[in-house]
């Protein structure tokens, strides 16, 4: 492969990567959450969360795209069962977003009560990352990623896995970015404005998981059709 053709295939893969990984994670889904999450925490502390909460971002779908398919062929599971499932997981938690007045509030409130700027730093993984902002959809799409840039010739397949590591990097500085200036941005639509919007956002999640359960479902007809 020459430059230009490894050019064309780093752009081809980390814009595949993107278009995958972006739609279901959705950082300004889950800017509202955040916000209120972290309203005891001062502007530096909610900086840092945000930072660290988009470091790993980047880890688990690296990590994800890079060795999720192996861990699938270990224990057995092929990529349609992880799409069905991750995407019932989506479309469940997105359906409870649309159809709850409001959503685990109790939990919210212990959630903001426990998170203060001593563990923050612990809580920045689990359960800010995952799985309120990183969830089984993100990685199911990052591991289905992953297993489609593989490729015969080594130098193809180290190209196409630098664009997809390009993609999630951006994906984890966009989370960052989102998070970090998520009060300013919010702020304008107001406290109804806020719940309209995370109910809007909820209905696309909600399309999205739909989608990814399809994807897999037909994935799976299609093999029991072949396999008669």
């Amino acid at each position: 492969m020459d430059i230009p053709a490894f050019a064309l295939a780093f752009g081809k893969s980390l814009l595949f990567a993107l278009a995958a990984v972006l739609p279901i994670l959705n950082p300004p889904a889950s800017a509202p959450v955040f916000v209120n999450l972290t309203r005891g925490l001062d502007h530096d502390t909610r900086a840092m969360l945000a930072r660290r909460i988009g470091r790993h971002v980047v880890m688990l779908l690296a990590g994800a795209m890079l060795v999720g398919s192996y861990v699938l062929d270990f224990f057995g599971i092929s990529l349609p069962i992880v799409r069905v499932a991750g995407g019932l997981i989506v479309a469940s938690t997105a359906w409870r977003m649309l159809h709850v007045q409001h959503l685990a509030q109790d939990d919210k409130a212990q959630l903001a009560q426990s998170l203060t700027a001593d563990n923050v730093r612990i809580q920045a993984f689990y359960p800010m990352t995952f799985p309120l902002t990183c969830g089984p959809g993100s990685i199911a799409a990052a591991i289905t990623v992953g297993a489609s840039l593989h490729s015969r010739r080594v130098t193809e397949a180290l190209v196409n896995f630098a664009g997809g590591l390009a993609a999630t990097l951006l994906v984890g500085l966009l989370v960052t970015l989102t998070f970090r200036y998520a009060g300013r941005l919010l702020r304008p639509l107001g406290e109804v404005g806020q719940i309209v919007f995370l109910r809007l956002m909820a209905f696309m999640l909600l399309c999205v998981g739909v989608q990814i359960v399809w994807d897999g479902a037909s994935a799976l007809l299609q093999g029991l059709g072949n396999s008669k």
